[in-house]
């Protein structure tokens, strides 16, 4: 029983020693040769086996068992945004002198609760929590009273992320934190509004597994702790009071999740408000503002609704906007998004760099019913849910440096985690002459941009002029070390390239040399450091007089710096190399580079120049500069196209009748490449591969009037085009498919339904997703299925912003069935919703572990009532709940045999009957 002192072994099986050492001593004792009284070595003996027992019952554990009342009591304080804090009295004295903080609700109930005589010898600790559970402390935690949009949203003493509740993170905390011994207690202070996890499933869970530990533990006999309740833990509940400050928020932008493209449905604009108000009301379809109204709102739930249809996209954001409100307290939750999905004719984005050259080809592919946008380079797509609107993304020569890392990085990410379609069209800025080498769209492509050099091309002597000063340092240094090498790669056998670093003087890092020691070069090149100051013009001189006489039939400079070099003759250097047939291109690097004199010795030496506003273009650069000065990687000899690979994709294309193509650019095909299409000299044409999810494609020529000029009247081109596309594009059948997403507590569920040609549900079918965050990280997961024909999955959607998804349902044997593309916007966080207490939540949660609900302060410490909802909180008249509280006797029990031992030497060395004859005889 748990209200009366009790003894437990804990470890019992070390009692049968008993029985094998007390016969051992009676058996000395029986032989023992001792000529002591013999009352004497009886109570040595007696001594012996008294040891022998206390040792015993040390080592099995003899554990005193006493019950307790004493409470250890955990208080959870809830210090999320959504709960209402104190308000600046600057009027009043309320709270003490005029300006002074009110006190918070939080702190006005603990301070009646936790009064010395209401605690007494019961323990309190704090626990502090909001996105995650802070540390439990014995120091109440206080926050930041101020809430507006400029106000930190850290707890000023845990420094807690405030912009969500996960009440399941603060019971696990809590419950892992309760020492033993101590009557249980969790009191949650919240307004119960979780926007993380589920606290019930928490709850419960934690009670079962600390149940399962305590059980173990010493004194507790395999029974519960409680002697009431239905959990280990009770927990008591403090309803808060909600933020009430004038708030008007978007709730929602509600759209249905795929409409056909043109069909007309209704976009619902939900707007709530905790007081009567008035703003402008803005919808916008991705850039362009669709509605702009003044409305009246009234207090509670608001709902505007509107017709809209969708042409000419495929995923299509409808964002929601208030603004111009009398009073409000957040702009954060002002604005919600819904994407809506439409399904149609397949469409293509053209990125081109004469957007008027593409018109014959943009006239084929609608003449086969394939939508096309064409744009500039100025248009590529820097997000991805721009790319999501198209089946196909065309580069049509475009040059890797008119491109940014991320804009690169989004192209490989369509294609190969959202299945996207990619074409590289030829031209004198694509692949190799584009600066695509070792990119990451050259990662993506066929192809590979450097080839083997022919020995019938010219020679190029070419000198790189590196600035390594000491602004230098850092990214810039190594980017250009690694444009250096990249240049060097590119280079045949037959070209020369040499080195020079510049700072206040110059240096060469490898002499001009023939290309082919690349390994020697690059290993140079690697061993530039930065340091000193900026003087161009020796550097350049000296490139100048290197090339002068080199016996290469093209000669090229390279220049580079980062900022403004002392004096110098720079366009009399640029002249002279001019008139001695040497180019000279420049690259200037970041903000603070001399881009007006550059440009000016790159036009006089009728060169290049580029703008490179991040480092990391460099590569790219210097690649395109190497190959357009080799003047090898294009081929501009008229040639028929040569069958290589016969596919069923252009099965009915006859190329026997395909007039010339003009020209080409030199590219190598990859191993596992499909190459479909050659030159006469054998290079590629047209080749494809997979890559991820998606399918890329090569086309070395053209499709407009400088290479394809005899192609536009080609009766086959509409045809070609038109199939290639069609093969490398994303598939997305729609057919007896439905994909919802919903998105709450920082989880998504998806859920996809589908049904077979015949009409019957599509079971067993291996269904997969591709889910890409907005900081582009992808993660893959399965989804289960849950019903005849559903297909179920959950991911966590912690970050804001747009989450693409590509959904793939195979057969058992690998056969592609559906592929489905879908987004998701995740908006503001979910603290921020004006919500009332979830004193359903709260309740309910009490009950369950055998709680209160909103108990009186006074009464925060009694054990009775347990398990009933009283707001009113009536005294405790029930039993109190208690707990054995263990004591381990060993060390007393060692301390006593101890003293014993040296009773019993003395006894089997002393002869005590010389002190007392007649009593030990």
């Amino acid at each position: 029983m748990l209200d009366r002192i009790s003894l437990e072994l804990t470890h019992p099986w070390w009692m049968a020693a008993l029985f094998l050492v007390l016969p051992l001593l009676g058996w000395y004792f029986w032989r023992s040769l001792s000529d002591f009284p013999p009352r004497q070595l009886v109570v040595s003996l007696l001594t012996r086996c008294l040891v022998t027992g206390l040792l015993v019952l040390a080592l099995s554990g003899l554990t005193l068992l006493k019950p307790t009342t004493q409470q250890f009591v955990i208080v959870a304080i809830d210090q999320s945004l959504s709960v209402a804090e104190p308000e600046q009295d600057s009027t009043s004295g309320e709270s003490g002198e005029s300006g002074e903080p009110r006190k918070s609700q939080v702190d006005e109930f603990l301070d009646k609760a936790l009064t010395d005589s209401r605690i007494g010898d019961h323990k309190v600790v704090f626990l502090p929590f909001a996105t995650q559970a802070g540390t439990v402390s014995q120091v109440r935690p206080q926050i930041d009273p101020a809430i507006d949009g400029t106000a930190d949203k850290k707890s000023t003493t845990a420094e807690l992320d405030r912009n969500a509740t996960d009440l399941a993170a603060a019971i696990r905390s809590a419950a892992g934190a309760m020492p033993p011994d101590y009557v249980p207690s969790i009191v949650l202070l919240t307004d119960g509004n979780q926007t993380i996890g589920d606290v019930m499933q928490a709850a419960l869970g934690t009670a079962s597994a600390v149940r399962s530990k305590r059980s173990s533990e010493p004194g507790r006999g395999g029974e519960s702790v409680l002697s009431v309740g239905k959990s280990l833990i009770p927990i008591d509940t403090i309803p808060l009071k909600v933020r009430d400050n004038p708030e008007v928020q978007v709730a929602a932008v509600d759209v249905p999740a795929q409409v056909r493209e043109g069909e007309p449905f209704y976009v619902e604009v939900v707007i709530n408000s905790n007081h009567d108000d008035e703003g402008l009301v803005e919808v916008f379809r991705g850039a362009h503002k669709v509605l702009s109204e003044s409305r009246t709102l009234k207090a509670g739930e608001n709902r505007f609704r509107f017709q809209q249809s969708i042409t000419g996209e495929r995923l299509a954001q409808y964002s929601a906007r208030i603004s111009g409100l009398k009073t409000d307290t957040l702009l954060d939750n002002n604005t919600e998004s819904g994407l809506v999905f439409t399904t149609g004719k397949p469409r293509v984005l053209l990125i081109e760099s004469d957007p008027k050259l593409a018109q014959q080809l943009v006239w084929a592919l609608q003449q086969e019913e394939i939508e096309v946008d064409v744009r500039p380079i100025e248009g590529m797509p820097d997000s991805l849910a721009d790319l999501q609107n198209y089946e196909l993304l065309a580069l049509s020569n475009v040059p890797a440096t008119s491109l940014s890392q991320r804009q690169m990085e989004l192209a490989r990410t369509y294609v190969q985690d959202l299945g996207g379609g990619f074409l590289m069209l030829g031209g004198d800025q694509s692949f190799g002459l584009g600066g695509y080498y070792k990119t990451v769209l050259e990662e993506i492509l066929p192809v590979r941009s450097d080839f083997e050099k022919e020995k019938e091309k010219p020679s190029l002597g070419m000198v790189l002029v590196i600035d390594k000063s000491g602004s230098m340092g850092g990214e810039k240094i190594e980017m250009a070390k690694e444009a250096a090498k990249s240049a060097a790669e590119l280079l045949g056998p037959r070209d020369q390239l040499g080195v020079i670093a510049f700072d206040g003087n110059f240096y060469w890092v490898s002499e001009l040399q023939s290309a082919a020691n690349k390994a020697r070069i690059i290993d140079d090149i690697s061993r530039i450091e930065a340091g000193g100051g900026t003087t161009m013009a020796p550097a350049m001189e000296e490139a100048y007089n290197s090339l002068v006489g080199a016996t290469a039939k093209l000669k090229h400079v390279i220049v580079l710096t980062d900022g403004i070099s002392s004096p110098g003759d720079f366009e009399g250097i640029a002249q002279n190399m001019a008139t001695s047939r040497i180019t000279c291109s420049t690259v200037g690097v970041g903000e603070g580079s001399d881009n007006k004199l550059l440009e000016e010795i790159a036009r006089i030496g009728q060169g290049r120049h580029f703008e490179a506003m991040e480092a990391s273009s460099l590569p790219q650069i210097f690649a395109k500069e190497t190959m357009t000065a080799s003047k090898s990687a294009i081929n501009e000899q008229p040639f028929v196209p040569q069958v290589v690979r016969p596919t069923q994709t252009l099965a009915d294309i006859d190329f026997e009748t395909a007039p010339f193509l003009l020209g080409y650019v030199v590219t190598r095909p990859k191993a596992t490449c499909e190459f479909i299409l050659a030159t006469e000299s054998g290079d590629p044409l047209l080749a494809w591969w997979r890559y991820g999810l998606g399918t890329t494609v090569a086309f070395t020529s053209d499709a407009k009037s400088r290479w394809g000029a005899e192609w536009l009247t080609w009766p086959g081109y509409s045809k070609f085009w038109a199939q290639v596309i069609r093969h490398s594009m994303r598939k997305n059948d729609v057919k007896g498919v439905i994909v919802e997403v919903k998105q709450e507590r920082r989880k998504a569920t998806v859920t996809l339904d589908a049904i077979d040609p015949t009409g019957k549900f599509l079971n067993q079918a291996i269904t997969e997703a591709t889910i890409i965050d907005p900081q582009l990280s992808q993660r893959k997961l399965e989804l289960k299925q849950t019903a005849p024909g559903r297909y179920v999955a959950e991911f966590d959607t912690p970050a804001s912003g747009a989450y693409h998804l590509n959904l793939t349902q195979k057969t058992a044997g690998g056969t592609l069935l559906h592929q489905q593309t879908r987004g998701l916007i995740v908006g503001y966080p979910d603290e921020l919703r004006l919500r009332p207490t979830n004193t359903e939540l709260l309740q309910a949660l009490a009950t369950s572990t055998g709680g209160r609900f909103d108990p009186r302060p006074e009464d925060l410490f009694s054990t009775g009532n347990i398990g009933k909802s009283d707001s009113a909180g009536s005294p405790a008249d029930s039993v109190a709940r208690t707990v054995q509280r263990t004591t381990p006797l060993w060390p007393y029990l060692v301390t006593a045999a101890l003293l014993l031992f040296v009773l019993d030497v003395a006894l089997r060395r002393i002869d005590f009957s010389l002190w007392w004859p007649t009593r030990w005889k």
